[in-house]
């Protein structure tokens, strides 16, 4: 995952079945001197082995297309990087969808009738580490993983600090904003992040979230 601290461009693999829609989204992105767009995929086939080619920050992710659909080839992209930011950009909003990508190991869900700025945000947000939820879809994802919660001690995984740090980072602040309320530097921020990470067997801040909630450690009640 891109560290915050980097000059260089956050790099983008677009994965969208429709030519017209890559097309609008890289003129997007390209416009911006943070951003650099490595390549293209249609569909999930094609996601994998650019993925696996390119080894990009971000992945812009569809979820219907033809073959492999973005569930598959989210899941299989993760697992050979499990570093990699896979932000979905979609127009489906179905419970299931939504959760099958989460789980699958999704940092952020958008849909596709989000604003240019949103989606900017939610790329640099996916590429530092941090959630990028379309606020329905968040609210959707802590009923429904809060509901099914199964507790057990935090302290077998997390040090006390790590844990803190984890829950303040389910509230969606940026680690500047984690860094400040908890009185430590956002470098200090990132590595609880990373070895939260690693304790878990995670590659980003909203997998480490569902991670918790799932768990009975944090409560969506002080979200």
């Amino acid at each position: 995952m891109l560290d915050t601290g980097d000059a260089r461009p956050i790099t983008l693999l677009l994965v969208d079945d429709h030519p017209v829609v890559r097309k609008g989204t890289r003129e997007l992105l390209e416009g911006e001197s943070d951003l650099r767009v490595l390549g293209e995929a249609s569909n999930g086939e094609e996601a994998v082995a650019q993925a696996r080619r390119l080894t990009p920050d971000v992945i812009l992710m569809d979820v219907s297309m033809p073959g492999m659909n973005g569930i598959e080839a989210t899941r299989a992209i993760k697992a050979e990087q499990p570093g990699v930011g896979v932000l979905v950009l979609t127009s489906y909003d179905d419970d299931a969808y939504v959760f099958a990508l989460l789980e699958a190991g999704a940092a952020g869900y958008l849909l596709k009738n989000a604003s240019e700025d949103d989606l900017l945000g939610a790329v640099r947000a996916v590429a530092a580490g941090e959630s990028a939820l379309h606020p329905s879809i968040a609210r959707k994802v802590l009923e429904r993983f809060s509901a099914s919660a199964t507790p057990t001690p935090p302290e077998d995984d997390l040090s006390p600090r790590e844990l803190e740090v984890l829950r303040v980072a389910a509230t969606g602040r940026t680690n500047k904003e984690i860094a400040r309320d908890l009185d430590i530097s956002p470098r200090t921020v990132q590595v609880h992040l990373a070895n939260i990470f690693s304790k878990l067997g995670v590659g980003s801040r909203t997998e480490a979230v569902l991670h918790g909630i799932k768990r009975g450690w944090i409560d969506p009640k002080n979200l």
